[in-house]
């Protein structure tokens, strides 16, 4: 945190004192009422300072906190993989955007007051509040850059800190605060603001339209079905689904409105297919590479989705694939090489069983085929990842050898780094994909390969992702985040 000049005063808001709470929505309402104040503080004076004066004093305001102290072991049901601290001591979790994370929040809380029988203290954290994120939900307000204000803007504001903004939680690090407590949820509030910022930047969406079940795809032909689907399940209200969001906040609820195309499209084109509860589905076009798939769930990581899957194109490698045909991955081979420092290689990333089920089932349901006949369209195998589209130009003895030794069914340069990304985060994922290519076999994707069987069954594949994720909907909470999914020491919240 960058200290303040101390030849200029602090000011800072009224904010109500640290009070314990034994009902959750009364603990959020109070984390509500503290940030909002934290943030109209900042706002007014920073829309002050526009004017074009020099401040005569530094204004901060900070993070609402939870916090609560364990005293003693707690018997826990084993079947739980989160909702309670793992040892006696003390916990804190800096706070962002209660509105966002209302539910969220009122059940991670609500879990933690249960299971240890202690209330949650709420109260202003130690942490400031950056300006940068303070002004992000006023349209009318923007930080200027370095040298257009009279005043350097670090002399009177607290900016973003690195110190505070980072994975060290989710990296199995075991940050400790100042204070010495751990860590009560996977990020802290600067880490969420900043990814909130940057998926607004990146999708054209904003984070509250976002939904929690997550499809990633690397074609503009899943992003046409997906819009496809849904102006039908709009049309049909039996559906459950209330709205479609699309690039610059764009929202529909009639089948037949138009949806209009952004003069720039963002990097990552995003719709969102609403449903009560944020219980639909997303779609993120992320486009090609691993670099890519890494940033999109970097930020939505954040938003504590409960289920992430990459439905997209990739090479098929054996002779006996034919293009359209699935491939459901049950293992990877990371040559990625974007997550290296943060999950080393040789972290084995497993199939998830409760994924793999709902997307069996799905292609069955979807395709009807059932048992031994449903291995004529689909395979499941390793997938391989990799970080150079053009690999084929190279030498191949090297790479076709270590396919071959892996078993990989599959190429492509996305799946294994969401899944491995989605493992980081403790984010339940999968992957099934759909073969456009056998560059192995001569089959080299190229627009003539483009076929109308192909085109259906791009259609199919969307379909197939969409009801997936209505199988997972289903499933109870504790059963979809697993503990198949948490390490020795883990974070109370989810």
């Amino acid at each position: 945190m960058i200290e303040p000049d101390a030849a200029l005063p602090v000011r800072t808001p009224q904010l109500p004192e640290p009070e314990g709470f034994t009902d959750a929505a009364a603990a959020v309402a109070r984390l509500q009422e503290i940030y909002d104040a934290a943030v109209a503080f900042l706002t007014e004076n920073f829309a002050a300072s526009l004017d074009g004066a020099t401040p005569e004093a530094r204004f901060r305001a900070y993070y609402p906190e939870i916090r609560i102290t364990v005293t003693r072991f707690t018997k826990i049901d084993s079947r739980l993989s989160f909702g309670y601290a793992p040892e006696p001591g003390t916990y804190t979790a800096t706070i962002t955007r209660p509105d966002l994370f209302q539910r969220y929040l009122e059940q991670q809380i609500g879990l933690l007051i249960r299971n240890h029988g202690l209330p949650v203290m709420i109260g202003p954290s130690t942490t400031p509040i950056p300006i940068h994120f303070a002004v992000a939900g006023q349209p009318s307000l923007n930080v200027p850059q370095e040298g257009v204000l009279s005043f350097p803007l670090r002399d009177i504001f607290d900016v973003p800190d690195l110190s505070t903004t980072n994975d060290d939680i989710v990296n199995g690090l075991k940050p400790r605060a100042r204070d010495g407590s751990r860590p009560l949820a996977p990020f802290t509030a600067q880490r969420v603001d900043y990814s909130l910022s940057r998926l607004a930047h990146y999708t054209a969406t904003e984070a509250r339209h976002f939904q929690n079940h997550v499809l990633f795809t690397n074609y503009q032909f899943y992003v046409d079905e997906f819009e496809a689907f849904a102006r039908q399940a709009l049309g049909d209200p039996q559906s459950g689904y209330t709205a479609l969001v699309g690039p610059d906040n764009v929202e529909i609820t009639d089948p037949e409105a138009p949806l209009p195309v952004p003069e720039r499209m963002p990097q990552m084109p995003t719709y969102h297919l609403k449903r009560a509860g944020n219980a639909g589905v997303s779609l993120v076009n992320i486009g090609i590479g691993p670099s890519n798939a890494k940033t999109a769930t970097d930020h939505i990581a954040v938003l504590r989705p409960h289920a992430w899957l990459m439905v997209g194109h990739c090479a098929g490698l054996r002779n006996t694939q034919n293009l359209g045909d699935f491939v459901l991955a049950h293992a990877y081979v990371r040559e990625d090489n974007v997550l290296n420092d943060d999950l080393p290689v040789w972290v084995p990333i497993p199939a998830l069983a409760e994924i793999q089920i709902a997307l069996q089932e799905a292609v069955a349901e979807i395709t009807q085929l059932e048992g031994f006949e449903l291995k004529r369209i689909m395979r499941t195998g390793t997938v391989a990842t990799i970080d150079n589209r053009n690999w084929e130009l190279r030498d191949q003895s090297g790479p076709v050898h270590r396919l071959s030794q892996s078993r990989a069914i599959a190429l492509d340069m996305e799946s294994a780094t969401i899944a491995a990304n989605g493992f980081r985060f403790r984010v339940p994922y999968g992957t099934l994909l759909c073969v456009s290519d056998k560059p192995l076999h001569g089959e080299l994707k190229l627009p003539g390969m483009a076929t109308e069987f192909y085109r259906s069954q791009v259609a199919r594949h969307l379909l197939i992702g969409v009801r997936a994720m209505e199988l997972l909907r289903e499933m109870p909470l504790e059963r979809i985040h697993s503990r198949k999914l948490r390490s020795f020491e883990e974070t109370a919240f989810l």
